[in-house]
């Protein structure tokens, strides 16, 4: 029969074709070699892990033995997906440093008093002095599987050596086999001869940069040595789980890890990392959702909440994201083994992991693994429901206070703590044997010491607000206390203003405008009495009220809502951000309930409401003229479309306290801006009617970008710029200047003071030892925490020809930290920046649309 005669036996459509179990069902069939017995995965889950479940129970209604076939063509892709290398270690290939003349000498800046710190660096303190060979090992026929294609090279250690280091393609030698082509014959448990053959690629000197792949990859092997669980990139401890039984939560510690060479020397970096995962399974999580939602509506609910979420699957302790969930099919499917014999889910899984599906009815989860980087072609991967962990938190548990500080004692280490946790690692790498060994056969070594150097903490910045000038304390980095009741630089009025609410937040609602009345006058705000309109808790009424209530003169809309509905602020914002164009404030009446902060909250909403109406806070002083600074970051929407929202914000005025904003809507998960150039070219035009000329400079701030993607940055973004600026006029040429901002990093910073380690101080600036040698970059703390430790931000100079000083450079950066209006205190990255994520989120998350260009100069996104 053929296949598509099967599909139709089966009542399928011809070509339908389904998912692969994950970890390849099909590269796990196989055979290993003959000299080895199969390697099992990680142990699979215990049993009380395991949620037992009655095989007539749940929600869903799916035909029995519903049969499921692979075609040739999607093996193939399946198959290619195994191999290969996972190419995680920074991108070594980009130095821009090279390209900006004024700082090849020297990136390092002088200003600021000097601090002894401590980072999460340790030297490697030697290396192998001797050449390492690469070779390439290929397969007759090809084998996918990586574990396969290393129990066959293993069968010929005696020509190869004990010491190595295989990747499933790329093999490292300490020493030259005797012919360039070696080639070997392994056997399968089949019977099966497969002819290897390794051919040398490179002899790479100890100086070589391929090197430091090499070690990353040995020291991954040391990791797992150490019984440590790969989960995504990072290594845990199963064995070591720290169990949160009042919140159902439970947390691995474990560690990231990278070997690169800094300034000075080759270095690993060590950072703690927590893996939160919950002790329900997917499968708990729908039917717990199952009886708290109508029946009609559980299906799209469910797909809502579980679609982008991150699953452990704890057999193989690999994490996968939902994409899908497919209700049609169930564990009873089947599907096409390589040998072209069929099996089921449930049989597949009782035989490679020893995993028993007990609800038999479920549906199953979709994840589109990537094929390969860079590639947009995907392979889904099926998953059982009843076999995946929850992880992360959700929002829910993110907005829940006692679980949140119940977390945090576990997961937000103070310095002390986190510099004991790092060291830890070290200590077992060095009172392990068997790790001390494979290290000895390397000649690699590392320091038991984390790095001491010196940082510069630059002088606190003074806060200007209309006419007078105000110190704070830098330690807080706050200064909400200080400008507390001081007249705002523009203060927009409210003359004509809508008040929208509930019945039930009448109150609230009531309560508000009182304590509005209270606050305004010492901020400088004239402020009318709201038009109130009271509507039904429905969205249809809120937008009926809008339609009918607002006029030309109206100033802002401020919407009280009973609850946090997204579907309702998310259609308010819709129609008040794209139809009918107006500023708007939405507020949870919750929020005024607490009479002890009802003047505190108040405050902060007249300042949101200002900002919203164009008008401008507070500044800092600004030295240099004639600049534009830009901001740019992506929102990627994993529901609405699959698009992604590129926020774009520029200056208008010296005092960088009037924004310009456009906000481009993206194909799905794109991540570099397309559309940079008509918004540049529009926000060029925009400065002109504010400041009649052209900026002389234009610096731009670009957040949300990895290593990987900086050659891609340079290559396409930098000359859209470039572009737009020689379209503006024939004589115009503003120098211009690309900075990439980065947040998630893994460096850590402890000030010394004398015995101990602490949080540095806001306003610290590193740019030596820990930076790298190919690009103009450096590290700015400028915010403070309560709890936990302080992560830097991390600055990239990847185009300049402002040929600003490195010193000026990292002040004026530090300086637009302390502009963002919706917080009175310094922020983790240059108000451009956030607020380019605040319109990006604002756009992916609930507009789904560009915005109108009315509101274009305005902070109406806060």
């Amino acid at each position: 029969m053929t296949g598509r005669a099967r599909a139709r036996a089966r009542g399928r459509p011809p070509g339908q074709e389904t998912a692969i179990p994950p970890v390849g069902a099909l590269a796990a069939q196989q055979p290993l070699p003959a000299q080895q017995p199969p390697q099992p995965g990680v142990p699979p889950a215990a049993a009380e892990e395991r949620g037992g479940r009655g095989r007539q129970r749940g929600p869903w209604s799916l035909p029995q033995q519903q049969g499921l076939q692979i075609s040739a063509g999607f093996q193939e892709l399946s198959l290619s997906d195994r191999g290969g290398r996972r190419r995680d270690f920074h991108d070594l290939g980009i130095n821009t440093r090279q390209a900006i003349e004024h700082v090849q000498d020297s990136k390092t800046g002088s200003s600021g008093t000097v601090l002894k710190l401590v980072a999460n660096f340790f030297r490697l303190t030697s290396r192998p002095q001797w050449a390492l060979y690469q070779y390439h090992v290929g397969y007759s026929p090809e084998m996918e599987a990586r574990r396969l294609r290393s129990a066959l090279l293993l069968q010929h250690e005696n020509i190869i050596g004990r010491t190595h280091a295989f990747d499933g393609s790329i093999l490292f030698l300490p020493k030259k086999l005797g012919n360039k082509v070696t080639e070997v014959f392994s056997r399968t448990r089949n019977g099966e001869d497969v002819k290897i053959t390794i051919t040398l690629t490179n002899e790479l000197p100890p100086s070589s940069p391929t090197c430091l792949q090499f070690y990353n990859i040995i020291f991954r092997r040391l990791l797992k040595m150490l019984n440590l669980q790969q989960i995504g990139r990072n290594y845990y401890n199963p064995s070591d789980p720290v169990s949160i039984p009042k919140h159902r939560l439970m947390v691995w510690p474990g560690f990231t890890s990278s070997i690169l060479q800094y300034e000075q020397n080759i270095m690993l970096c060590v950072d703690v990392s927590h893996k939160i995962l919950r002790s329900e399974t997917v499968l708990d999580f729908m039917y717990s959702l199952y009886y708290q939602v109508e029946e009609q509506r559980f299906r799209d609910v469910c797909a809502k909440e579980l679609i982008g979420l991150v699953v452990l699957t704890k057999y193989n302790n690999r994490t996968y994201r939902v994409d899908d969930v497919d209700w049609d099919a169930s564990p009873q499917c089947t599907f096409r083994k390589a040998d072209g014999s069929e099996i089921s889910y449930v049989d597949y899984y009782k035989k490679q992991y020893n995993q028993e599906i007990t609800d038999l009815n479920q549906p199953v989860l979709i994840s589109q693994s990537k094929r390969r980087r860079g590639s947009v072609m995907t392979v889904p991967v099926v998953l059982i429901p009843e076999l995946c962990f929850l992880t992360g938190l959700t929002e829910k548990m993110r907005n829940d206070c006692n679980m949140m500080k119940d977390l945090a004692v576990h997961t937000r280490l103070p310095p002390e703590q986190r510099q004991r946790e790092v060291g830890k690692l070290i200590d077992y790498i060095q009172k392990d044997d068997s790790v001390q060994k494979e290290l000895q056969d390397w000649g690699l070594s590392f320091d038991s010491n984390l790095l001491s150097f010196s940082g510069r903490v630059v002088q606190a910045e003074r806060i200007l607000q209309s006419g007078n000038a105000f110190d704070y304390n830098p330690q807080l980095a706050d200064w909400t206390k200080e400008t507390r009741g001081v007249p705002l630089i523009c203060s927009k009025p409210l003359d004509n203003w809508l008040l929208v609410y509930t019945r039930r937040s009448y109150e609230s609602a009531n309560t508000l405008l009182q304590n509005l009345f209270k606050v305004t006058p010492s901020l400088g705000i004239r402020m009318n009495k709201a038009t109130m309109i009271e509507v039904e808790d429905r969205t249809e009424s809120y937008l009926r009220a809008l339609q009918q209530s607002i006029t030309p003169e109206t100033n802002i809309v401020v919407c009280v809502l009973s609850s946090v509905r997204k579907d309702k602020y998310d259609a308010i914002k819709r129609y008040l951000c794209t139809d009918c164009p107006i500023p708007s404030q939405c507020v949870i009446a919750r929020t005024l309930s607490k009479p002890q902060t009802a003047v505190t909250i108040a405050t902060k909403i007249a300042l949101q409401m200002n900002c919203k109406m164009g008008g401008e806070l507070w500044t800092v002083d600004i030295p240099l003229k004639q600049v534009m600074v830009v901001g740019i970051d992506c929102y990627h929407d994993t529901l609405s479309g699959k698009q992604s929202a590129a926020g774009f914000v520029a200056s208008l005025n010296q005092t960088l306290t009037r924004w310009f904003s456009r906000c481009v809507v993206q194909g799905r998960g794109q991540e570099l801006v397309d559309g940079l150039k008509a918004c540049l070219q529009t926000a060029l035009r925009e400065w002109s009617k504010w400041n009649t000329c052209l900026p002389s400079r234009v610096i731009v701030y670009r957040d949300g970008v990895g290593d990987g993607q900086l050659g891609t940055l340079v290559n396409y973004e930098v000359p859209q710029f470039l572009d737009c600026l020689r379209t503006v006029g024939k004589d115009y040429n503003p120098r211009l200047t690309v900075i990439v901002v980065k947040k998630r990093v893994s460096t850590r910073f402890f000030a010394e003071y004398g015995t101990e380690l602490k949080n540095p101080p806001p306003g610290t600036v590193v740019d030596v030892e820990v930076t790298r040698p190919e690009w103009y970059d450096f590290f700015i703390v400028s915010q403070s925490v309560r709890n936990g430790c302080v992560s830097p931000t991390h600055y990239n100079v990847i185009y300049d020809t402002s040929k600003l000083k490195p010193d000026h450079v990292q002040r004026l950066t530090y300086k637009l930290c302390h502009l963002y209006y919706n917080w009175s205190g310094v922020i983790r990255v240059p108000a451009p920046c956030q607020y380019a994520h605040k319109l990006a989120f604002l756009v992916g998350q609930s507009i789904h649309r560009e915005p109108n260009l009315l509101l274009s100069d305005k902070l109406y996104y806060l």
